[in-house]
Formats: C-alpha cells, sequence, structure tokens
C-alpha cells in the first residue's frame, strides 16, 4: 500500500495564518504549532484583562452581555457566569455544520486568540491545537447568527472543549474555562469567516477551471480568437480580464494578434470570456483580500490591547467588510455560469458544431446530451437565488441596543450553494465540449491548442465514458465535477 505523505505543520502565530492554511487544516490533518510569540501574547492580554477588571468593569467580564450590560456580575457568582453564558448562547439550530467547516472555524479562533486581542487564558488555545491535531470536530448549528459574532456556533465549541457536551466525532483533552474565558472565546465571526474562506478557495479554483471548460468549448465551437487578441484587450485593460484573456490565449495556443476562427463574430457566450470571467477573477480576488485581513484580525469586544495597556469597547465584531466581498463575489460569478449554459445551447446546435443535434448517435430521434441543458439551467436558477445582497438586510435585537447587522454569515452560506452550483454549471459544459471534440468537430486552423489543454481532454477523455448511444449522464457528470477540482488546481 502507498504511503500518504505527511502534511508540513501549519505554524499558528497570530498575525501570518494564510488562506491555504485554513483550507488545509480544514481539510486534512497537519499537524498544529503553536508559535511561541502567539501564546505569550494570548498569556499578556489575560494578565491585563484581569488587571483592569479588578479596578473597573468590562463587558462581559464583570457584566452580563448585550442589553444586560448594565447588570454587574457579582464576585460570589463569577464562578457560575461564564458556563451560564455559554450554556444559554449555544441555542443555535438547524443541520451541524458539515465536519471541514467546523475545522475551518476552529483554525481561524486559534489563530485570532493566538493575536492577543481576547484576553482569554491561553490554556484555551492549547486545547485548541490538541483538538485539532487529534481531529475532534465539535457539534456545531448552522443558524443562528446575523453577521455580528457567531456566538452561538462558537458557544457550541467552547462547550466542547471544557467538557460540558460531547464532540460530535473524536475528543479531545477536556478543557478548563474560567467565567472570564466565556465572553472572549465566543466575541468573534470565526465560523463565517471559515465558512468564507473554504468558499472562497473553491470559487477561485472552478474559476480557473471554467477557462479551461470555457476553451474546450470555443474549440469545438471553432471561436474566433481575435476577441482575445491583446488589441482588444488593452483598450479597456482591467486586471481580471487582461489575466483571463492572456490564459485563454495561452490554452488555444494562439498568439495576441492571431485572428483564427470560423465567423466573423462570436456569440457573446465566446466573446465576452474575458470581460465576464475578469469581472468574476477581480470580484473572487477581492474577497480573498479581505479575508486575509479578517483571519488575522484582533476583532473582539472589548479588545484588550497590550500596546495600550487598555481594554477598549469597540464594534470590530460587525462584518460588513466580508458581507460586502461576498455579496459582490456571488454577484460576479453568476454571469460565469450564464455564459456557460450559452456555449451548452450552443454545442447541441448543428449550425455552430455541424454535428447532430443534441450531439446524438443512434436512430433519428436520439435525445444525446439534451437533458444536459435541463441540469445546467437548474444550477443557473440556484446560483441566481444567491445574488441576492445578504446586506440589504438589518436587525434591531437586545432591547434595541444592537440595532445593526451585516448578515455575512448569510452571504458565507451562499457563497457555499455557489460553488456547487457552479460546479455542477461547468460539468455539463465538460461532458457536452469532450463529446463535440470526440465527435470530430472541426477546430479551426490556427488554433493549435496548447499541450495543457490537449491534455485536459485527455484526461476528460478517461474518466468520461466514450459511449454515445442514449444513456444516464448522470455519472459522467458526476466524474466531470470530480475532473473540474484537477483542472482548476483544487
Amino acid at each position: 500500500m502507498q504511503e500518504i505523505e505527511p502534511l508540513d505543520p501549519v505554524i499558528i502565530d497570530g498575525r501570518h495564518l494564510r488562506r491555504p492554511d485554513v483550507v488545509t487544516i480544514a481539510r486534512g490533518r497537519p499537524p498544529v504549532h503553536l508559535d511561541a510569540a502567539g501564546r505569550s501574547r494570548a498569556h499578556a492580554a489575560s494578565e491585563l484583562a484581569a488587571h483592569i477588571s479588578a479596578v473597573r468593569p468590562i463587558y462581559g467580564r464583570s457584566t452580563g452581555v448585550g442589553a444586560n450590560r448594565i447588570v454587574t456580575v457579582t464576585d460570589d457568582d463569577a464562578a457560575g457566569h461564564g458556563l451560564r453564558l455559554l450554556r444559554s448562547h449555544a441555542s443555535g439550530t438547524g443541520q451541524l455544520e458539515p465536519p471541514e467547516q467546523a475545522r475551518a472555524m476552529m483554525a481561524v479562533r486559534l489563530n485570532q486568540l493566538a493575536a492577543g486581542g481576547s484576553g482569554v487564558d491561553p490554556r484555551v488555545l492549547d486545547a485548541l491545537v490538541a483538538a485539532l491535531d487529534t481531529g475532534a470536530v465539535p457539534a456545531v448549528h448552522q443558524v443562528g447568527a446575523i453577521g455580528t459574532g457567531d456566538l452561538c456556533a462558537l458557544a457550541d465549541l467552547a462547550l466542547a472543549l471544557c467538557g460540558d457536551r460531547p464532540w460530535l466525532s473524536g475528543s479531545a483533552p477536556v478543557a478548563t474555562l474560567t467565567s472570564s474565558d466565556a465572553l472572549a472565546m465566543i466575541s468573534s465571526s470565526a465560523a463565517t469567516i471559515g465558512e468564507s474562506v473554504l468558499a472562497q478557495a473553491d470559487l477561485a479554483a472552478l474559476l480557473r477551471a471554467s477557462e479551461v471548460v470555457a476553451a474546450l468549448s470555443f474549440a469545438a465551437l471553432g471561436g474566433a480568437a481575435e476577441a482575445y487578441g491583446s488589441p482588444v484587450q488593452n483598450a479597456r485593460a482591467h486586471p481580471g480580464q487582461l489575466l483571463v484573456a492572456t490564459r485563454m490565449r495561452r490554452l488555444l495556443g494562439v498568439s495576441p494578434t492571431s485572428r483564427a476562427g470560423r465567423r466573423l463574430q462570436d456569440p457573446f457566450s465566446l466573446r465576452a470570456v474575458p470581460q465576464v470571467h475578469g469581472t468574476a477573477v477581480d470580484a473572487v480576488e477581492r474577497l480573498g483580500t479581505v479575508l486575509d485581513v479578517e483571519i488575522n484580525a484582533r476583532a473582539e469586544n472589548p479588545l484588550l490591547d497590550l500596546a495600550t495597556s487598555d481594554a477598549w469597547h469597540n464594534a470590530n465584531f460587525h462584518t460588513g467588510y466580508l458581507a460586502h466581498a461576498l455579496d459582490s463575489a456571488r454577484a460576479a460569478v453568476y454571469p460565469v455560469a450564464e455564459l456557460s449554459a450559452a456555449r451548452l445551447g450552443d454545442l447541441v446546435d448543428p449550425d455552430f458544431t455541424g454535428l447532430a443535434a443534441f450531439l446524438a448517435e443512434g436512430p433519428p430521434g436520439s435525445s444525446g446530451v439534451m437533458a444536459l441543458e435541463y441540469v445546467a439551467q437548474d444550477g443557473v436558477a440556484s446560483l441566481r437565488h444567491t445574488t441576492l445582497p445578504a446586506t440589504l438586510g438589518s436587525a434591531v435585537i437586545s432591547r434595541g441596543l444592537e440595532d445593526h447587522a451585516s448578515y455575512s454569515t448569510h452571504g458565507a452560506r451562499l457563497a457555499t450553494v455557489c460553488v456547487s452550483a457552479l460546479r455542477t454549471v461547468l460539468a455539463t459544459e465538460l461532458v457536452a465540449a469532450v463529446r463535440a471534440l470526440e465527435m470530430g468537430a472541426a477546430v479551426p486552423e490556427g488554433l493549435p491548442l496548447s499541450t495543457s489543454l490537449r491534455a485536459a481532454y485527455a484526461l476528460a477523455t478517461e474518466v468520461l465514458a466514450a459511449e454515445r448511444a442514449d444513456r444516464s449522464l448522470s455519472a459522467d457528470l458526476a466524474a466531470a465535477e470530480g475532473l473540474l477540482n484537477r483542472l482548476g488546481g483544487g
């Protein structure tokens, strides 16, 4: 049996965690090492919190939370205050988070705690490291956040850490959470950030894969390369547009001034790939930039600031930047699916391919890949539903004290749906494009096609069934969805 290569350790220091690190922790079992400087910052912040609490009120430590901020927690009651806070806030509902999303949340929260703004006891960080290393997964409910902190989800995690609730899978040493650790532990949007990191990584990979799929369709449909020419692209030089045009030329094996193609002018679904895909590339990259900040942020309320040796009550828990970046990314990705579905419509049309309608082989009236259009449009509709801006909503809760919400949590949840739907749409196009090329769709002279595109085509022909008589295409779609991960480098 082939040995699995061990993953490199991920170092958590509160300042330099990268999005790929979060993905690796979420979807693999790399060793997680807590940097000494991060633990030291957490320890110093914990001591600072204890010192300040002894001389003046600190929200959530010596007071209640929300509208109960005016209620003082007495010393006699302090021991039970934290546990009651966690139990009362562990009131989420709905489905449980998938293990990879729960682990992404744990990784993000661990790194945030190592940034030294929470004041949580450093032993809590040790407990999180141990849980990640043993593969323990908490039972975290999906419903219960509005973009002002994942209080319910993180309370679920905290209760698992301290042994008050069982782990969903695996186990970890029981941690001692003091009363002062309760709010400090859950004052974060780590679940929303973690899910967003996974969705952003998947969308970025799918966008790369979509260029490969579009290039295969372009070849089968005899697209005109001049639409991707450097004179055209340089005339309106948006970064994503230029990048996509360059990558498409490389995939097709054409020069920046090539005009190769069958038609004077192609449908938008071929001609506008750099403009539409480029917009999505820029929006998803912008989401990544926002997440880079969020992963390493000190966003707790109150913030224990070592530089000023003080506690600062604040609104860094408000995730407006993330919510708007998620809204923009989903809206920009949607037209990519529309173009894919439109190219699928061209691939089944004899006027574009010179092949049988619906790429069918068999007796007259054979359906071929006809059903793929229904599948694709189902996926497009699902994507369309995700484009409603989550930031259009707001809320007034806790007796009017908390009177605005970003709804970034819902934006992240919709981004996860966006990933699945886009994968489905691209899979339908990939199946049809490969079949069209297999059936002999004539690639125009002047489109030499790159080695990488030819390799992608060869790989697809290996995993997709060659039989073209009418049959179920469900297995082909499943294989194509799996292949997209490889085509996109995901």
